[in-house]
């Protein structure tokens, strides 16, 4: 079986798109802004755009299960209050719910946060617990850097974030660490932004001891790691320094990589470099990169081949990445698609 960890609803009806526009001018200006209930989609409405895009791509790919969310870019956390943040989050998750149930062999649902720039996330335990324990979702998307790029939350590994690392362990769920839209002027959402927020994600954690307070708490850092294989003796090099452990024992089962990385060269050096059994297949359908790659005919995203194609995995190796991997780090994905 193939598992893609990482992809987004990014076929959202123009009804859905239109509603938060509005939203976020209404409360630019100190207005009422339209909430669910000015809302009216149909299930033929989201069918067309995921039956066109994501459902026939992935199909034609041969994955047989997405592990599914709302547009990461569109979170928006840097942009509203707490109110607002909380009821487009609402809306968001309960479309992927509808998602999920009107694609129950394809689609699996993971949930984002109503976190708000410079507001304690422990204010996202109430709808982590309704998306888990009432809508049946298996994991959550943890956005590091709520301000939309300027990095001024506190680190991950500081008590601000635990009340939501309490909640995940006890619900036995991942979260997937991604940030949102950026704000930041110097930096570009899909690329530079992105890559910085997974690489600094990934220094927070192995220069700190949040695994021996959380030990079951799992996390997957997005985009093959951002920096994390090319740079990982520099990496290794300052956790020496700092008395830390070896990389591989501080990921342990706690921290992991997708494989959202576009191009051969760059799978083969993130399977050598990362420890296997710490990747976890995505492609990111339809996300960041869409097109064809010039150079080899085939689309950008089309991770699933490169990882076919790596010379120096082996079967083994691939089950891991395909299937096994994200079995481990998703606990309730069996509900889904039964047990091995």
């Amino acid at each position: 079986m193939i598992i893609d960890c990482h992809a987004h609803f990014t076929s959202e009806p123009k009804a859905v798109l239109d509603l938060r526009a509005a939203q976020i001018k209404a409360s630019s200006n100190e207005e009422p802004w339209p909430t669910r209930n000015d809302l009216n989609v149909s299930d033929d409405e989201i069918r067309t755009g995921i039956d066109a895009m994501q459902l026939k791509t992935q199909r034609a790919r041969g994955i047989d299960r997405t592990i599914f969310s709302p547009r990461a870019s569109a979170m928006g956390h840097h942009l509203t209050d707490e109110k607002l943040s909380l009821e487009w989050t609402q809306i968001s998750n309960e479309l992927i719910y509808r998602i999920s149930r009107l694609y129950p062999n394809d689609f699996v649902p993971v949930c984002q946060l109503p976190q708000v720039a410079g507001i304690r996330p422990g204010n996202c335990v109430r709808e982590l617990e309704r998306c888990v324990n009432e809508l049946g979702f298996i994991g959550c998307n943890l956005n590091p850097d709520p301000s939309g790029g300027y990095f001024n939350s506190p680190a991950l590994t500081d008590p601000w974030w635990y009340p939501v690392f309490e909640k995940m362990c006890e619900l036995d769920v991942p979260a997937m660490l991604h940030v949102s839209g950026c704000c930041n002027p110097s930096q570009y959402t899909t690329s530079s932004y992105y890559l910085n927020g997974d690489t600094t994600a990934f220094v927070q954690l192995i220069m700190s001891d949040l695994f021996s307070k959380f030990p079951t708490l799992k996390l997957i850092i997005p985009h093959g790691g951002g920096a994390i294989p090319y740079h990982w003796g520099r990496l290794r090099g300052i956790a020496f320094m700092n008395q830390r452990s070896e990389l591989e024992e501080i990921m342990g089962s706690n921290i992991f990589v997708d494989t959202c990385v576009y191009h051969q060269p760059g799978i083969d050096f993130l399977v050598d470099v990362v420890p296997r059994d710490n990747i976890l297949f995505a492609s990111e359908l339809w996300g960041a990169v869409k097109g064809i790659d010039p150079n080899t005919g085939r689309d950008f995203d089309d991770t699933k081949y490169y990882i076919e194609n790596s010379p120096n995995l082996t079967v083994e190796d691939r089950r891991k990445i395909f299937e096994g991997n994200a079995r481990r780090v998703f606990s309730r994905l069996s509900r889904y698609i039964g047990k091995n």
